[in-house]
Order: C-alpha cells, then sequence, then structure tokens
C-alpha cells in the first residue's frame, strides 16, 4: 500500500513539476514527521569497507528512517580511482572500486540518494590520488554505474525522483547531461541535491600532468555551474508551486571551508555565485531552508548567512539570510563513526532536528 501511494505521489507531483502548478504537497504521511538518514565521506578505509554491514544495519534498524543521502566521497582523497576509460588501467589504480560501493547502496533497505564527491572524479588527477584517472571519463563511470535508470534512487525500495536528465529546460539542452542533479517532494518538503565537488573551488584548481586539459575543464565547470544555477531556480519555483513548508539542499561542498581560503588554499570565490543564488532563493521563500554538504569531515552546525559582517558572512557577500541552516556531515574517519539522523516536521516553527547516531567506536582502528 505504501509503495501504491508514493508512486501516486510522485505521478502527481510529476505533473506539477512540468507546469509548476501551485497545489499542494501531500504523501501518505501528510504533514507529519520525516525521518532520513545522512551520511558522507564513506567508506574511507578498509576497516569501514569490511564493516559496511555496520552501518547499514544501524540504519535499516532505525524504522523510521524512509531514505538515505549520501553527500558524496565514496572513497578518501589518498585513495586512487578507477582509470575509467583507460586501458590498460593504470597501474595504481582501483578499477573494482565504485562497482563494491554500488553493491554496498544497494544493500540499504530504504532508498538511496547519492551525488558524487570531488574524490571520486574532480580530483582523479592529483598525485595523492595517484594520477589514476581522467576527471570526465571518472565522472562518467560514475554517472553510467550509480545514475543509470535516471529519475530512480537506489536501494533495495526505490523511489522515483525528478532528475535534470528528464526534467531540463529546453533551452539549455547542455543541461541534460547532469543525471545526479535530483529533486522530490515529500511531507511539505521539496528536496534538491547538486553536483558540486569540494577540495579544488569547484574544480577550478587544474587539473595536472598526462590529464591537464585547460579547455576541457573550462567547459565542464561553466556548463556545470550554469547547470546548477538553473536547477537551483526551478527547485525553489517548484517549492513555490507545490507550497513546500520547507527546502533542504544537498551538496558535497563546504562552501565555506577555512582551509580553502587560508594562504596556499585553493579558495571559494567559484562557489560564490551558487551561494548568492541561493542566498536570494531562501530569503524570497522565507520559510525554513536547510543546507547539507560533507568533504570537510568534522560534524558542524550553523547559520552561515544569518550575519553579513562576519567572518563567514564575508567570503560571499550576500545579504542576511536568517531561514538558511547548514549542517556538515561528520565524516566517516572520525571517532566514533556517525551518521546523522535528520527529523524533519513541518507542523513546528523549526522544523529541523538532528542527532547524530555511532555505529563505529574506532573507525581507524577496528570497531
Amino acid at each position: 500500500m505504501k509503495m501504491k501511494l508514493a508512486a501516486a505521489l510522485a505521478a502527481g507531483c510529476l505533473a506539477v513539476f512540468a507546469a509548476h502548478a501551485p497545489v499542494a504537497v501531500a504523501d501518505e504521511r501528510g504533514d507529519g514527521p520525516l525521518t532520513l538518514a545522512i551520511i558522507g565521506d564513506w567508506p574511507y578505509s578498509k576497516t569501514l569497507l569490511d564493516n559496511a554491514h555496520l552501518l547499514i544495519n544501524s540504519i535499516d534498524a532505525d524504522k523510521d528512517v524512509s531514505l538515505i543521502v549520501h553527500v558524496g566521497d565514496i572513497h578518501s582523497g589518498s585513495m586512487p580511482c578507477t582509470s575509467a576509460g583507460i586501458l590498460p588501467p593504470i597501474a595504481k589504480s582501483d578499477p573494482g572500486w565504485n562497482q563494491g560501493i554500488f553493491y554496498l547502496f544497494q544493500q540499504f533497505q530504504d532508498p538511496v540518494v547519492y551525488l558524487p564527491g570531488d574524490n571520486e572524479w574532480s580530483d582523479c588527477h592529483k598525485s595523492k590520488q595517484f594520477s589514476s584517472g581522467a576527471p570526465l571519463q571518472e565522472l562518467a563511470s560514475v554517472r553510467q554505474l550509480f545514475f543509470s535508470r535516471p529519475g530512480t534512487t537506489l536501494g533495495q525500495h526505490t523511489q522515483n525522483v525528478w532528475s535534470q536528465a528528464d526534467h531540463y529546460d529546453p533551452a539549455w539542452p547542455e543541461d541534460s547531461q547532469f543525471v545526479e542533479n535530483v529533486m522530490w517532494a515529500e511531507s511539505g518538503v521539496l528536496f534538491v541535491t547538486f553536483n558540486i565537488p569540494g577540495g579544488s573551488n569547484d574544480d577550478t584548481a587544474p587539473w595536472t600532468g598526462a590529464f591537464s586539459d585547460p579547455a576541457a575543464q573550462a567547459n565542464e565547470v561553466a556548463q556545470r555551474e550554469a547547470a546548477n544555477l538553473r536547477w537551483l531556480e526551478r527547485a525553489f519555483k517548484t517549492a513555490r508551486s507545490l507550497r513546500a513548508k520547507a527546502v533542504v539542499v544537498a551538496e558535497q561542498a563546504d562552501l565555506w571551508d577555512p582551509e580553502a581560503i587560508a594562504p596556499g588554499g585553493a579558495g571559494l570565490d567559484k562557489y560564490t555565485p551558487f551561494v548568492q543564488a541561493l542566498a536570494a532563493a531562501s530569503i524570497k521563500f522565507k520559510k525554513p531552508v536547510l543546507l547539507l554538504n560533507g568533504d570537510t569531515h568534522l560534524y558542524l552546525t550553523d547559520q552561515p548567512l544569518a550575519d553579513p559582517t562576519s567572518a563567514q558572512g564575508l567570503i560571499h557577500n550576500t545579504p542576511a539570510v536568517p531561514n538558511l541552516t547548514r549542517v556538515v556531515v561528520q565524516g566517516s574517519t572520525n571517532a566514533p563513526a556517525e551518521w546523522l539522523r535528520l527529523v524533519i516536521d513541518t507542523r513546528k516553527a523549526q522544523p529541523f532536528s538532528w542527532t547524530n547516531v555511532p555505529y563505529c567506536a574506532n573507525p581507524n582502528g577496528s570497531c
């Protein structure tokens, strides 16, 4: 019955999405609480890989959880990529890694929404990742494996979502390549995801060695950043049309990463157009907005745009945005390894609440 109702909701919302008609968000939960599991930067070690069942079992045991979001990085930044499209494979690459992670995602009972992180594509050229993959070929491989069914999540019980591959602006057909950008509506909430890699100022640090290709890199960045802005605009327009009571935005990069703006850091200025657009959209929306990201590994909650005169507020030069809250998801190598249990109850003035749930006491040793 639950699956039939979800399917009916998805079909109805798809029609609304196409037309942006102003109808209410509704499903079998009504506006009641919705619980999600948020993970990221996982698995980062052989210990975590060998003990993946601990995370899967912990989340599956929580019967309130209805969906899992992985905010990117399916291996560490000191592990190799897959040498996608290169034969013979680069000697230090790991061609089977992504397939193994795909298999793990498919073990979760509930739907899994995955966002690509920098470690599995944009940083694969770096020597610390053994120069083990061409960024665009790695991204193409990630898309082929994890997004082979556009508009459908991973996990044992899948869920329909709206993919930019199917719901792009016809004036910009190149946006159809961004199958990984998805959105969905549930329990009065509009969720939207973006491919925004961390670590290298939105993939603008030059690709190195044999993978250096300034023209291709500049084109990648320009097309993706433009597609993300259009997807963001459409997400908030859809939220208003659906009369959603809250919006959740998920992407990988820490848009306020302190290491990036320190001397010698990669910088954050290439993220500024997205942050400014998010600020403007949140102000216009007026209702609560939650931003989820990974990449910097340390759990953190803040309101990064609440005070334009603060150190954070000055980074991207936005107006005050008091209705935007952010959570940085705990990385899997910090002890204890935890997943974020996010509860959303739009009947409350502050609909977002969360707790960290430990599943591995010593991820750098033995769980």
